[in-house]
């Protein structure tokens, strides 16, 4: 063989062993965060879990000390506002909006939504926050710290797929904090990106079964709401999904569009001393908040994880539970204090279903699982994810039907009466900011060059 053709084969060679080399170590990044993220989300959970624990055990082990609250509430969401916008920009409210925002925005406007500095002022202002008694969650802070993890991976592997493991990330997150693989799938395609995208497909998968994996080795096997073996046994059970499917998802629809329209009024309101005006709010919204708590008997404080669980174990819950749990919920969102609105938001429907199952005489576990179907359909505009996510995490196999059907009347209602989808509407508010930020950027660079121009 001539020397020519010897070192051309020697060359193609070694392009695909260099080949192979770069796919192998941007495999292993990927892994390796997809990994982290299970991993981060376990611990994220212990955190948010021994917050409450504390709060609660603060508040209910003297005579007067459930008056505490009335200190500790309004100062922990003025101390959570000010880091948030002083030092951990864009962590505030639930984190799935910028994560949507990141998928839309160029590639270097993505670190102003997503960064490991992001997450770690996300895990530790939410955590503050569930030590405050805001009744936030850690699930949809998860999908931001999830992401951001991944968009890190990205850029350490020299990934060029930085949407689809943005997705990938947010999937992952969803997964681990649930404990729902194939919510966090779900959720990817129907919520975060809003259409099925086949090249991202494998990249979502593994990365919700490397991050399952990662949690279910920390965590081990279980059901979010354990085992619930409800199931339509009368005729007047379907009332439950109607009532349950048009008022979850007239429920939701408000309280979407009530925080839309405040939000953007705030935003506004704010805009003149943002730091000032916003610490200001979030301790008249903590007051508010502990004031309801208080009446509540402490039941709208934290996640409302126990109350959630006590109804679709066929407990029933106090009949106005659910509207104080709402008022609390919608109260800590417009503070704009870092937390996540799907563990409130699965207690204010296991509420209104215990609610509705109370009044009708049915099954209290039955009207708890559709409540939360209808009304969190009807806060997202998700159907499929509603569906999914509330099967997995009660086990309630033999209610397929009727869960699906609640979350549909859910969604259709909702959409009926508010058209903009929560995640999405306030997903516009990080998409235009990255667009203002871009063209003032934009400005000096314009002027220097008419300015040299013009001489």
């Amino acid at each position: 063989m001539p020397a020519s053709r010897r070192k051309s084969k020697f060359m193609r060679r070694s392009r695909v062993v260099l080949g192979s080399r770069y796919l192998w170590r941007t495999r292993l990044v990927f892994w390796v965060g997809a990994l982290a993220t299970g991993v981060i989300s376990v611990g994220f959970a212990e955190l948010a879990d021994l917050a409450q624990k504390a709060f609660f055990g603060l508040t209910s082990t003297g005579e007067w000390t459930f008056l505490l609250p009335i200190v500790l509430t309004p100062l922990g969401f003025m101390l959570s506002a000010y880091l948030a916008i002083s030092l951990f920009p864009n962590s505030q409210g639930s984190g799935i909006p910028q994560a949507i925002a990141a998928r839309h925005v160029m590639e270097s406007e993505r670190s102003r939504l997503l960064s490991l500095r992001i997450a770690f002022g996300k895990i530790m202002l939410t955590v503050l926050g569930l030590f405050s008694g805001a009744s936030i969650g850690r699930e949809g802070p998860t999908v931001q710290v999830g992401a951001s993890i991944m968009l890190t991976a990205a850029r350490l592997g020299d990934m060029p797929q930085a949407r689809g493991l943005i997705l990938a990330g947010s999937a992952a997150g969803i997964a681990a904090a649930f404990n729902t693989p194939l919510a966090g799938i779900v959720f990817a395609i129907e919520e975060m990106s809003r259409a099925y995208e086949s090249r991202a497909n494998g990249v979502v998968l593994t990365a919700v079964i490397l991050s399952g994996l990662a949690a279910l080795g920390l965590s081990g096997s279980y059901s979010y709401f354990g085992i619930a073996t409800a199931a339509l046994t009368q005729l007047r059970d379907w009332g439950l999904v109607l009532l349950c499917g048009i008022g979850g998802g007239a429920l939701g629809a408000g309280f979407s569009g009530f925080a839309l329209h405040f939000g953007q009024r705030i935003r506004r309101w704010a805009h003149a001393e943002p730091l000032k005006r916003m610490v200001a709010l979030a301790g008249l919204c903590g007051l508010a908040v502990a004031a309801i708590g208080i009446a509540s008997g402490g039941t709208t404080f934290g996640t409302g994880y126990e109350q959630a669980r006590h109804a679709v174990e066929g407990n029933p819950v106090p009949l106005l539970f659910f509207a104080q749990k709402l008022a609390a919920s919608f109260l800590s969102m417009l503070s704009a204090i870092p937390g996540g609105i799907f563990a409130p938001s699965l207690a204010v429907g296991a509420g209104l279903g215990s609610t509705i199952g109370s009044l009708l005489g049915s099954s209290i576990a039955l009207a708890a699982i559709l409540g939360m179907a209808g009304y969190f359909a009807g806060v997202v505009q998700a159907p499929m994810t509603a569906f999914v996510i509330i099967l997995e995490m009660t086990g309630a196999h033999q209610a397929v039907i009727p869960i699906m059907a609640v979350s549909m009347l859910g969604y259709v209602t909702s959409r009926l009466l508010s058209r903009d989808p929560l995640y999405h509407g306030l997903s516009r508010v990080f998409i235009a900011a990255a667009i203002r930020a871009r063209r003032a950027a934009e400005k000096p660079t314009e002027q220097t060059s008419q300015g040299k121009g013009s001489a």
